[in-house]
């Protein structure tokens, strides 16, 4: 069945240079020094929930899994993740992404899902003094309680399940709390922000079904990466928030792995929760344009340097030279928070940072431990405390709570969905 694509419309005139929210004309705005110390008071009231953390798959790259030869208990200079800067960043609940590379469509998705789901638990069980493994909200604020970080399990990309409901129930009993649909490709169930369209948003029958046990299960639903479509189909048939764990607003920087406007008026009706991304590409608009650009001339200097790589890059250094690339910025996220919050609604905005998921970062955004320095700029901007802990982990926390009501509703009332699409590798050989 055809679904009309859905056309969105995005505003053109950014946010203000002031406050989001104003102060008596009498107040001081805090300094430095002291907006840092409400900050972290804060922190230690509820949870900060980072909603995207890529340091398995970075612990894949470059130790194998090897968590002997690649401890984070030491400084890692090489990561943007590591246990002393975690507790500096006072991060209470991490999810932790098994990440799978959209090249491994037919290629063993769901085996490479595996093992890094493992590796997860593996981390989890290896500093039992920093982490405990969390599955549900109640978990999480108990672990934050007694002092550790909460680890969840985010799965990146249902390319994954290899079209099995089969293999989705088993990666929820392995402890995986939300799957991003799509990653940069559109695959046989769903389309990618980032891919041509193949379904004009979910595949008809299966690709809802996948909502559906998403639902049932108490599995929330990630819709980063995924096409506007299908953000828009997936929030029609969810009866549970969905999340976007690591996007920002497309009216600030019109990347499309942002969420526009009109798609984040309605997310308040749907209850979810949008985690705004830290990638510089998607927190500049100037950088994005900046990349476009680097990524012309480079595609013009291949074709005009056909057999003379040496030459091919000299080239391209000179035209960095004279057109150096812009920076990404912390006071730019708390922009994409401001529109978020005024866009949105405040209790449908959170933080989910792609730290080790992303080349560089912004400018006063480095590695995990700069957590705090980001809220001290919402302290800076007036955000009052309620609101600061709603985006730390409040809206996270209570997106989670729906979604277990929602799945013990679901599972009173119907059993398992079934439903396989046909394998990647083709039908087994009959005996």
């Amino acid at each position: 069945m055809h679904k009309p694509t859905v056309i969105c419309v995005v505003a053109g005139a950014l946010l203000a240079a002031a406050p989001l929210f104003a102060q008596e004309p009498a107040a001081q705005a805090p300094t430095d020094s002291t907006a840092l110390v409400h900050a972290r008071e804060v922190m230690r009231s509820i949870p900060l929930i980072d909603g995207h953390n890529d340091l398995p798959y970075e612990l894949r790259e470059k130790a194998g899994g090897d968590l002997d030869s690649l401890d984070i208990a030491e400084a890692q200079d090489s990561l943007m993740t590591d246990i002393a800067r975690l507790r500096a960043g006072q991060v209470g609940g991490q999810f932790f992404v098994a990440y799978v590379p959209a090249e491994l469509i037919g290629h063993g998705a769901a085996r490479f899902a595996l093992m890094q789901i493992d590796l997860i638990h593996r981390m989890a069980d290896r500093y039992p003094e920093t982490f405990e493994f969390a599955r549900s909200a109640e978990d999480i604020r108990r672990i934050f309680d007694q002092g550790k970080i909460a680890a969840l399990i985010g799965l990146e990309g249902g390319h994954a399940i290899e079209g099995s409901l089969d293999v989705l129930r088993t990666f929820y009993g392995l402890g995986v709390r939300y799957m991003t649909l799509t990653h940069w490709a559109t695959h046989d169930w769903a389309d990618a922000a980032t891919d041509d369209p193949e379904w004009q948003g979910l595949k008809p029958g299966f690709g809802e079904n996948v909502i559906r046990e998403m639902n049932r299960l108490g599995m929330l639903v990630d819709l980063s990466h995924v096409s506007d479509s299908t953000m828009v189909d997936a929030m029609r048939i969810s009866r549970a928030p969905v999340i976007y764990s690591h996007s920002s607003a497309r009216a600030l920087d019109h990347h499309v792995r942002n969420v526009p406007d009109d798609i984040l008026r309605i997310l308040g009706t749907n209850g979810g929760v949008v985690m705004v991304n830290f990638a510089p590409d998607y927190v500049s608009e100037d950088l994005r344009l900046w990349s476009v650009r680097a990524d012309s001339v480079r595609d013009s200097l291949r074709a005009a340097f056909p057999d003379d790589t040496a030459g091919m890059r000299a080239a391209y250094v000179g035209w960095r030279d004279a057109n150096p690339r812009p920076d990404a910025t912390l006071s730019q996220v708390a922009d994409h928070l401001d529109h978020l919050v005024a866009t949105a609604g405040i209790d449908h905005v959170g933080i989910g940072s792609d730290f080790d998921g992303i080349g560089f970062t912004p400018v006063g955004l480095e590695d995990v431990s700069t957590f705090p320095d980001l809220v001290a700029e919402l302290v800076r901007r007036g955000y009052p405390d309620e609101d600061i802990r709603k985006i730390l982990g409040g809206n996270l926390l209570r997106a989670l709570d729906r979604a277990e009501v929602v799945a013990a509703q679901m599972q009173a009332e119907a059993g398992p969905l079934v439903g396989t699409l046909p394998s990647p590798y083709g039908e087994l050989p009959e005996d």
